[in-house]
Order: C-alpha cells, then sequence, then structure tokens
C-alpha cells in the first residue's frame, strides 16, 4: 500500500495530494495519507464523499496525526 506523508502541511495541501495518489490508484486500490491539519478529518471524509471513494480508517498515526486509509472507487 502506497502512503503519503502530509504531516505539515495544512489543509487542503493533504487531500490534494490524496487527489493525485488516487488518479493512479486503481478502482479498488487501497492508500494511505498521513496528516496532522486539525481540518483534515472534516476534509477527508468530505473528499471521500465527493469522490466516491471510501474512507476505509482513520486511525491516530505514530508520531502525530492522522492515518487515513482510502479505497479508490
Amino acid at each position: 500500500m502506497t502512503e503519503v506523508d502530509a504531516r505539515g502541511l495544512k489543509c487542503p495541501l493533504p487531500v490534494l495530494k490524496a487527489r493525485k495518489l488516487m488518479k493512479s490508484t486503481p478502482a479498488g486500490g487501497v492508500f494511505a495519507v498521513l496528516a496532522d491539519d486539525a481540518a483534515a478529518p472534516a476534509d477527508f471524509r468530505a473528499f471521500c464523499a465527493t469522490t466516491g471513494a471510501a474512507l476505509v480508517s482513520d486511525e491516530a498515526a505514530p508520531g502525530g496525526g492522522w492515518r487515513f486509509v482510502i479505497a479508490a472507487p
């Protein structure tokens, strides 16, 4: 699984990195994004809702922030 570390970036940059990664992920493929901006949980839920992707999990990331696991539509 591909994982991108977007910690230290302010939203919407982590979501934009996820969008770029999703374009290269086959349908049903899974990837993860690490983010620590306070708006990230809401932004990733909205990103998945608008793109048809599935938010598989959002959990605390080692070293701080969250780890969002997303399945491409």
